[in-house]
């Protein structure tokens, strides 16, 4: 990945939404991935560390990855919506980077919409991780989706994740030891995410 990130700005229905875009090498792509940080209330960024291992998971798997900031974040226009106007906004940058069956990855508020996005869009897979499910209204997901949650979280206890997942017999991977913010275990999530891709 690129030392730094191309920004681009994307027309959003509360104003532009700044992008950071990272491309393999070369430029060449196998699709799009799109990647959204975690609640902007509580100092999300398209930054966040999290989000940074995910893009550049998806740039070593030849992904173009595409982390937009949610409104009222760094330079992106207009106040926060409580995941409705961000949802829309996510839609516009798919829309925005052409993304045909878009990969599409978050961590804990952003995992929440892009699993509401799902729901919006034919995606090629879904990556979960810290998933808020009990912050916002996470909709069931697709039997492939990759779920990935610490084992200390204390931000959304991996039980309430575990009582979600069960109905659907959707498979949680547990990184032991890890918190919400999986600090010293990026590494591992992002070999986790690349090891677990089609």
């Amino acid at each position: 990945m690129p030392a730094q990130s191309r920004r681009e700005f994307v027309a959003g229905a509360a104003g532009r939404i700044e992008c950071a875009v990272d491309e393999p090498e070369g430029g060449a792509s196998r699709g799009v991935a799109l990647l959204a940080h975690p609640h902007p209330l509580y100092g999300g960024t398209l930054d966040n560390k999290v989000a940074q291992a995910l893009a550049r998971a998806f740039v070593e798997l030849g992904y173009a990855a595409w982390r937009p900031n949610f409104r009222g974040v760094g330079r992106s226009e207009g106040v926060h919506d409580q995941g409705r106007g961000e949802l829309e906004d996510l839609l516009a940058v798919l829309n925005y980077a052409g993304a045909q069956r878009p990969a599409l990855a978050g961590f804990s508020f952003g995992a929440a919409l892009v699993a509401q996005a799902a729901k919006r869009v034919e995606a090629e897979r879904l990556v979960l991780v810290g998933l808020a499910v009990n912050r916002l209204a996470v909709p069931p997901v697709p039997a492939d989706t990759i779920v990935i949650h610490g084992e200390l979280d204390t931000t959304v206890p991996l039980g309430e994740v575990l009582d979600w997942a069960r109905p659907q017999e959707l498979p949680v991977v547990v990184i032991p030891g890890a918190d919400h913010f999986f600090h010293r275990r990026l590494a591992l999530l992002r070999a986790l995410v690349k090891g677990s891709w089609k």
